[in-house]
Order: C-alpha cells, then structure tokens, then sequence
C-alpha cells in the first residue's frame, strides 16, 4: 500500500489557492492509486516550534542528559521524520511569503532534517538517506517569477524545496506551480486552468511509470 502526506502550510485557510491544489493532487493520486493510504498535517494549525536550545535536543549524542522541555520536543521532532520517512508519497502546499517559503513549513523542515535520519556526513560530502520518494509542490504566487532571469533570481521556494528535497536524498520533486495569482481575474483563471493541466499530467505520468516497471519486473 502506498502511503501519502498531505502537507499544508498556508495561513489562509478556505481562501487559501495552495491548499485548492492540494487537495485536487491528493484526489488524482488516489483517483490513479486507489489503495493509497493518506495523512494530513496542517501545519497553520499544529506548528512546530522552531529551532531552540531545546528543540535541538535530537541533535545531542545518545545518552546525553536531557530537560524535560528538550524529552518534549524530542517526541516532536521524532513524530514528524517518522511521519515523513514512512511516506512514498509527499504533497507539499507552498505559498510564496515574502520570495520564501511560509514560515510554519520551515518549522517543519527543520525537525525532519535529522542527521542520520533523512542525510547524513561521509567523507565524500553529505548522502541523502530518504530516496525513493516523489515530492509534488502545490507552489502558489501572486506575482510572476519563472518568466524572467530577474524573477527566478528573486524566488527562494521552488528552487529551495528542490535543494532540501534533494538534500534528503528526494530525486523526483514536482511542482505544480500557480503564478500571477494576484494580477487580475483573467490572469488568475490562467493560473488555475495551468496548474489544474499540470495535476493531470502528473498523475498520468507517474502511472504509466509504474505500469512500465510492472511490466519489466
């Protein structure tokens, strides 16, 4: 069976285009992969706390002496790498805030990237240890970024997810990208009648793979 994590992470709730494309993805997926079991994490809602003296409890040597503040942030941060490391299949809804990713989902990211869980160091450099899973963003903007050198110069959320993603060791990470959201109604119709082509190639694609390796195997 494979298993699903549904990630939002927009603070705009039911107005919120990220969390539309999303929840469209998750319905394709399992529109194509019926078995598919599914988590949600609203990460507007159950937030990670950032990175602290006491949150960083899990990058402490085994044994080592923890508070009860650091115990308690250590069953989080346990929580969501296992959460995440359990998943064949991770939906991300990013929202562009202020050329970045929302800050709830860099909480998050925070906690998952575990040395010796999702990477880890060797001689040759870091080693990703979370292959084999397919990343799709849901990226949302209001204006226009990928249409020119001065826009994807001013973009830190495709092109960091992508980054960290594959810091894990994540070489199949797609975006379903929504641009333009805040220029105007037709621009806005475009984006959604774009992103709602890109969920259904996506979802084409990834099942004639899988009929292909069925095949071969």
């Amino acid at each position: 069976m494979t298993k699903l994590l549904h990630i939002d992470s927009s603070i705009l709730g039911g107005n919120s285009v990220s969390r539309q494309l999303t929840a469209q993805i998750v319905a394709s997926w399992r529109a194509s992969h019926p078995a598919t079991e599914v988590s949600y994490l609203d990460l507007a809602v159950d937030t990670p706390s950032h990175l602290s003296a006491e949150s960083l409890g899990f990058r402490m040597p085994a044994g080592s002496d923890l508070s009860d503040m650091q115990k308690r942030e250590n069953a989080v941060s346990e929580a969501l790498v296992a959460q995440f490391l359990a998943a064949d299949v991770i939906v991300v809804g990013a929202p562009l805030y202020n050329f970045s990713i929302p800050t709830q989902l860099k909480a998050w990211i925070d906690r998952v990237a575990q040395v010796g869980r999702t990477f880890s160091y060797t001689d040759k450099g870091p080693v990703g240890l979370a292959g084999g899973k397919t990343v799709i963003v849901a990226s949302t903007r209001g204006g226009m970024y990928s249409t020119s050198d001065a826009g994807n110069a001013m973009e830190h959320q495709e092109s960091y997810l992508k980054t960290v993603f594959g810091f894990f060791g994540i070489t199949d990470v797609r975006f379903v990208r929504a641009e333009g959201l805040a220029m105007g109604d037709a621009a806005k119709a475009a984006a959604l009648a774009a992103a709602n082509a890109d969920i259904a190639v996506a979802a084409q694609i990834k099942a004639a793979n899988e009929a292909q390796a069925a095949l071969a195997a």
